[in-house]
């Protein structure tokens, strides 16, 4: 497992990521930087990589959890119910890969992120 860093709007978040391919991939254009864009309870936005649809691809994921978006070419962050959702999970707006999750979630802070705010993801080695 890869651990990461996202940091946004002065907050810190630790990640780690799988052995997919897209993590690797993810992994590979390591530093990437974007504008968060909100959905729901969801945080999304746009990452120089191309990935096609991991084996196993889903809609509905895990509080916490860490996906690509292939359809925007979007880095995902989940902690709650998107506007798609049919119970208390995330629900993405179409199949995703999911990658990795964030470690000591912190559902207070997301929720406090703006959207058009800029979010960076690096190594930790990279701190």
């Amino acid at each position: 497992m890869i651990k990461v860093l996202i940091e946004c709007e002065g907050k810190i978040f630790k990640a780690q990521f799988n052995e997919s391919n897209t993590a690797k991939q993810i992994i590979d254009a390591l530093p990437i930087e974007g504008n968060a864009n909100i959905w729901g309870d969801e945080i999304y936005f746009k990452i120089p990589v191309e990935a096609k649809l991991e084996k196993g691809s889903q809609q509905e994921v895990e509080v916490g959890e860490l996906a690509y978006w292939p359809m925007g070419n979007a880095f995902c962050i989940f902690f709650g119910r998107t506007p798609v959702s049919t119970s208390d999970k995330p629900k993405a707006y179409s199949p995703v890969s999911v990658f990795g999750k964030l470690i000591d979630l912190d559902i207070d802070a997301l929720k406090s992120i703006k959207n058009g705010s800029k979010i960076k993801v690096k190594s930790m080695k990279d701190k």
